[in-house]
């Protein structure tokens, strides 16, 4: 049976497994799920259509699923979709989606920390990673292993690829290309993010022939579909660099020099 302070307020139709532990102070809405272990701390607010996943921990002062606050919205039930293993801390928002049957996503495992806000329709890979303070404005997507550094705003629509890492305090208003490191106002591209390739198991000869993309892209100064080009016909196959070719070849907004 859930663990469920007396002094929190649960919709009597919220569906809540059985092992949930809910603190003092928490609302739950009626179109709630939580899944199996999720611990909501204290004072966290979860509304809408909210689906939280297993193993999740959620920290005081958290909403969860309120209204979107973008000016659009006219009703229906759009919602948000959170993956397991998932930690909010401190007073973190995720808005729901702006349009009927549309979902602001987080995925599993993923970390934000204290005071991140992730707007309406923002999808999240696994295992990213928000430091305190970082803002996402809506239709953000990061991909899996990203990390957005403390006090970074994000641009509507960007798209920060995988196994990016942005410093603290960046504007960022063009796609980061993954596995990039991005630093400065203005923000630029630094450099391959090798330490976080390498500690998540890439392949020594995959990060040498992404350092050679980067070369590509970055010193060689080549349009993104230029270098694309290039690049398939000069470099090595790997997952790695065939995902940077399509990043950039697909970028809407442009990519972060």
């Amino acid at each position: 049976m859930a663990e469920i302070d007396s002094r929190s307020v649960i919709h009597p139709d919220a569906n809540i497994a059985d092992d949930v532990v809910i603190g003092p102070f928490c609302t739950v809405g009626p179109e709630v799920t939580l899944g199996q272990g999720t611990v909501l701390k204290s004072h966290v607010n979860i509304d809408g259509f909210t689906t939280i996943g297993a193993q999740c921990t959620i920290w005081p002062f958290c909403s969860i699923g309120t209204q979107t606050q973008d000016l659009k919205f006219t009703g229906g039930k759009p919602g948000v979709k959170i993956g397991s293993g998932t930690t909010l801390r401190e007073y973190v928002t995720v808005n729901a989606a702006t349009f009927d049957g549309d979902f602001t996503v987080v995925g599993d495992r993923c970390h934000i920390m204290a005071y991140c806000h992730v707007a309406h329709d923002c999808i999240l890979g696994d295992e990213v990673i928000m430091a305190n303070a970082a803002t996402l404005a809506g239709h953000v997507i990061v991909e899996d292993q990203a990390i957005i550094g403390g006090l970074c705003g994000v641009h509507q629509f960007v798209t920060i690829g995988k196994l990016a890492i942005t410093g603290g305090c960046s504007k960022v208003v063009q796609d980061i290309p993954p596995y990039m490191t991005a630093d400065g106002n203005p923000l630029r591209v630094r450099g391959l993010n090798k330490i976080g390739l390498e500690r998540h198991g890439v392949p020594k000869e995959n990060i040498r022939t992404l350092l050679e993309g980067y070369r590509l892209l970055y010193r060689k100064k080549l349009g993104a579909k230029e270098m694309a080009t290039i690049s398939r016909e000069t470099l090595p196959r790997s997952p790695e660099i065939e995902h940077l070719e399509t990043f950039v070849e697909n970028s809407q907004r442009g990519i972060t020099r």
